[in-house]
């Protein structure tokens, strides 16, 4: 299934363009889904946030409703604690009592993915995904959710150690405390199949992003950095989409000002994306887009998402001979800056950072055996340099 990630800065219309990207990928026969936590004026609303409603010929939308989901969790969480809850004496809330904290909204666009990438809908089929994604900032943290809960789980609950479910009463009378609950282990297993199958759909290479932003300064400023988050999490942008583009010769001085400082920000957009991410251009309207007509006439610049080559190809990582005996392990961080870039190995781990996005990859089993002698930023790829440690890799006479 191709999906299509949609964000940018708060106010540039994401919402908007995810629905024109849907409507011209439907226009091009593919029967698409659109997934929002936010109304879209032209589009009728789904009855119910679980279901998926037709709003055009192969076109269907579906809400995010992330109220309705964290009722939902907490209330199936105290029926599977039940038995503790009820020796502790614990009073049960009331799923009308039930106010979402904060959070509560990543987790449940985490989950709508989720059941979009198995196909648990009521209309299945769907060869499109469009995702209207939070702001830019809230969706880098989003994107890098999957893979941060599935590593706290693995630590805090590790699977081995239900193998120890028959010991448990004897560990718990040795070690002095009480054991935890196999349903906690069973439900961390559940949460972890249902964040591999996001991580999956993340990392698929079908799977890219689409930036919107209107042109200035601080909108240019924000995708730059995005664009090395994403690279740092393996995820493409297949289209710069500049919003709200205002005509390029207007007769009132004012007016030309404002455009000649967006043509200045879209020239610089073009050379520092182009060729291989292309920048498109949607006009203003000089109004609010709130009809069909208005949805159509963004969709004809903003495109429907393309086959060709459409996202990563693979792991983003790749691995290069430095001589010597020394492996390079290389990643693109397109517009990472040398002086932000952050490196610590620990364990079998790999800890970076690259300005306010990190990311922790566990290494391969090779590289296990080799310690990290350097690392190096050159042409906006981060070689790291891994030599082999002779007492873990003796080298054979």
């Amino acid at each position: 299934m191709r999906t299509v990630l949609v964000t940018g800065p708060g106010g540039a219309g994401c919402t908007t363009v995810a629905a024109a990207t849907a409507l011209a990928s439907a226009r091009a026969g593919r029967r698409t889904l659109l997934v929002s936590a936010d109304a879209v004026p032209a589009f009728p609303s789904a009855a119910e946030a679980a279901e998926a409603v037709e709003v055009a010929e192969l076109l269907h939308c579906a809400r995010v409703d992330s109220a309705a989901h964290f009722r939902a969790e907490l209330l199936a969480l105290q029926d599977r604690a039940s038995g503790v809850l009820d020796l502790l004496g614990a009073n049960r809330l009331d799923g009308e009592e039930l106010t979402e904290l904060p959070g509560s909204a990543q987790l449940a666009v985490l989950h709508t993915l989720r059941r979009a990438a198995e196909g648990d809908w009521a209309d299945d089929g769907y060869e499109v995904l469009v995702v209207d994604l939070p702001p830019l900032a809230d969706a880098l943290s989003l994107l890098a959710l999957p893979g941060q809960l599935r590593r706290y789980l693995r630590r805090l609950l590790p699977r081995e150690r239900q193998a120890a479910r028959a010991l448990r009463p004897v560990l718990a009378q040795l070690a002095g405390v009480p054991m935890p609950a196999q349903w906690l282990y069973e439900a961390a297993a559940r949460k972890d199949t249902e964040l591999a199958a996001v991580e999956a759909l993340l990392e698929d290479n079908a799977t890219t992003v689409r930036l919107v932003a209107e042109p200035g300064q601080a909108a240019g400023e924000a995708l730059s950095a995005a664009r090395t988050g994403l690279a740092l999490h393996g995820l493409r942008v297949d289209s710069v989409v500049a919003t709200r583009v205002l005509p390029r010769h207007a007769a009132d001085p004012w007016f030309a000002d404002l455009a000649a400082r967006q043509e200045k920000c879209l020239d610089h957009w073009h050379h520092e994306w182009e060729p291989g991410t292309p920048v498109r251009e949607t006009a203003h309207l000089g109004r609010e887009p709130r009809s069909a007509e208005d949805l159509a006439l963004i969709a004809g610049t903003c495109g429907a998402p393309d086959d060709r080559n459409p996202g990563h190809a693979g792991d983003p990582w790749w691995t290069e001979d430095a001589g010597d005996g020394v492996i390079a392990w290389c990643l693109p961080l397109p517009g990472a800056v040398k002086a932000d870039l952050g490196l610590v190995r620990r364990g079998d781990e790999l800890l970076l950072t690259a300005g306010p996005f990190h990311r922790i990859v566990r290494l391969e089993s090779a590289l296990r055996r080799c310690t990290v002698s350097g690392a190096a930023l050159t042409d906006g790829v981060l070689r790291v340099r891994f030599t082999p440690d002779p007492a873990l890799w003796p080298r054979t006479p």
